[in-house]
């Protein structure tokens, strides 16, 4: 007869960048009990789940396993997304997941009920629509900020490269087969990608 093994308790950090320090969730989920070796990090954003970190945990999972995180953001940040990650982790591989700030997102118990189980369900749909719309709200903020910003003239982006005096000469020598583009980039002190937005602008100013 197979000896069935002990679930196991996993444990999943996400930063969203490789400066951002992820000590606090690291020290919360030992706290939880996850073991060290148990514990899977991701230093990148959570638009999408094409994370290599936690790919390598969700193929790790067995039945009866758990995923533990600080915060419901910690998973994702897309809605749809972590819609379907929630219920392929729980429904297809029949694990649980615990949301250390949420208790009432956890889908383990000692006996598990429907109602129990319906609940952390909504609950997460619930949250998950706040946090996209939350988002939204911030996006169309900094729409209207900009849009405010450039009506009274404050520029964004970088400032642009003024055109060098000897770009006419260098270009029409290049025409003449004299110099290479390359060698007019050299002599104007320009990289390819502003050489030749000048370049557009002269062809097209001296177009008849």
């Amino acid at each position: 007869m197979k000896e069935q093994t002990e679930n196991r308790r996993f444990g999943y950090i996400r930063v969203s960048s490789k400066t951002q320090n992820e000590a606090r969730q690291r020290d919360a989920l030992l706290l939880e009990g996850v073991m060290e070796r148990d514990i899977f990090i991701d230093k990148q954003s959570g638009k999408d789940f094409s994370r290599p970190a936690y790919q390598s945990m969700v193929k790790s999972l067995q039945e009866g396993d758990e995923v533990v995180i600080l915060d419901l953001d910690r998973l994702g940040r897309n809605y749809s997304e972590m819609a379907k990650e929630w219920n392929y982790i729980t429904e297809e591989r029949k694990c649980d997941i615990r949301v250390i700030n949420y208790p009432l997102l956890s889908t383990a118990q000692e006996e598990k009920t429907l109602d129990k189980r319906f609940i952390a369900k909504l609950t997460f749909e619930i949250l998950s629509y706040v946090a996209e719309r939350e988002r939204e709200e911030i996006r169309r903020r900094q729409r209207e900020g900009i849009e405010s910003a450039k009506a009274k003239g404050i520029k964004f982006g970088r400032a642009k490269i003024p055109k060098p005096e000897r770009f006419d000469e260098a270009y029409h020598r290049v025409l003449k087969r004299e110099i290479t583009n390359r060698q007019a980039m050299r002599e104007l002190g320009l990289k390819p990608n502003t050489y030749y937005a000048f370049v557009k602008e002269l062809t097209e100013a001296e177009a008849p």
